[in-house]
């Protein structure tokens, strides 16, 4: 067989704000690939089918010098995240051609050839017939991992706990929403639009507010004190949160997002009231935990997702051309939906 078009999208540089399209990533097709006869060189040659666009991907793209909890994208090669690939070629016994694998290292390329050294964060997919291939990157992947494992892990929930959860319609957000609700608890959330309010509102949600119209500080003061928050934005709201939450409130860290594009979140003035309130931070890391929850979450979760126990909201973006579009649109919040770019069907 001939070499095939291996299309990619390149990391092409550091971005100064926002990932801009065609600036900081490129979508490139000069790249071919022999599928029959490419050397594995012990590793596997995959098919990839599904990416997941996350907010983490924006902390991958920066200078070397600046380091973090996971390695930055290259210059010049595919952007890589979790997804689901299919395999093609083996040269390794722990992976089969024809399965499903899925993990952190898929490459933003129509195929790519895997080397052994992901063998340790690869996960074959035990795909249910009643759900999606899509859905194991979301509510049945590493956002409904994330979401699971952190709140068994540091919640420690009590009937009638007032918890706040922001981003509250996303991935990790809605499912640690009616996670909450299934323990009982009394749930504030917030989003940044009206569409998300109501999601939030239908999932369970006793206090849906819309932050960019609403004043946070005026709602937890209302309807708290707090004693659990799940953040995914850091700056002003945790700082908000550390002032109305009650004595021995968890406070689980799982993103910063609102420093991502703009040098850094806002300073945090209120730390010191963290002392006198005897507050629990846990900043959270899903491949630091998920093993000692990873057989309670594929017994109880895939399941209620199938039945519709619990639901989650995707957004499926067709074509690999377009997934720099949806990692800005991921980061300015503007996606309704879990983001899936579908680079193939099979």
């Amino acid at each position: 067989m001939a070499p095939v078009q291996n299309a990619r999208l390149i990391y092409k540089s550091v971005p100064e704000g926002y990932p801009i399209p065609g600036q900081t990533t490129v979508y490139d097709t000069n790249d071919s690939i022999d599928l029959e006869n490419a050397p594995l060189n012990g590793g596997f040659l995959a098919k990839t089918l599904i990416l997941s666009i996350d907010p983490f991907l924006r902390g991958k793209m920066r200078k070397p010098e600046k380091k973090s909890y996971s390695a930055e994208f290259k210059i010049g090669e595919p952007l890589y995240s979790y997804g689901v690939a299919r395999v093609l070629r083996s040269a390794t016994p722990e992976v089969k051609v024809g399965q499903y694998i899925t993990g952190n290292f898929i490459s933003f390329s129509e195929y790519a050839i895997c080397p052994p050294t992901v063998l340790p964060s690869l996960t074959v997919v035990d795909k249910r017939p009643d759900l999606e291939l899509r859905t194991y990157v979301g509510a049945a992947g590493m956002p409904g991992q994330t979401a699971y494992s952190g709140w068994k892990e540091h919640a420690d929930p009590k009937p009638n706990d007032v918890v706040f959860v922001t981003t509250g319609a996303g991935p990790v957000g809605s499912l640690v929403i009616q996670l909450a609700k299934q323990a009982g608890c009394k749930v504030i959330a917030s989003a940044g639009s009206e569409d998300k309010v109501a999601f939030m509102k239908s999932i369970g949600a006793d206090v849906a507010f819309n932050y960019k119209t609403t004043d946070t500080r005026e709602v937890l003061q209302k309807e708290g004190p707090i004693d659990i928050y799940w953040d995914h934005v850091g700056g002003e709201i945790l700082d908000a949160v550390i002032e109305f939450s009650a004595e021995n409130a968890r406070l689980i860290l799982c993103g910063s997002i609102s420093g991502y594009n703009t040098g850094g979140a806002a300073p945090i003035k209120n730390l010191s009231m963290a002392v006198g309130k005897c507050l629990h931070l846990h900043g959270i890391l899903v491949f630091r935990i998920f093993h000692k929850h990873a057989k309670a979450f594929w017994e109880e979760i895939p399941p209620k997702l199938a039945s519709g126990e619990i639901k989650f909201r995707e957004e499926v973006t067709k074509g690999l051309d377009k997934a720099g579009d949806v990692i800005l649109a991921v980061q300015k919040g503007t996606n309704t939906g879990k983001a899936i770019v579908v680079v193939a069907e099979e």
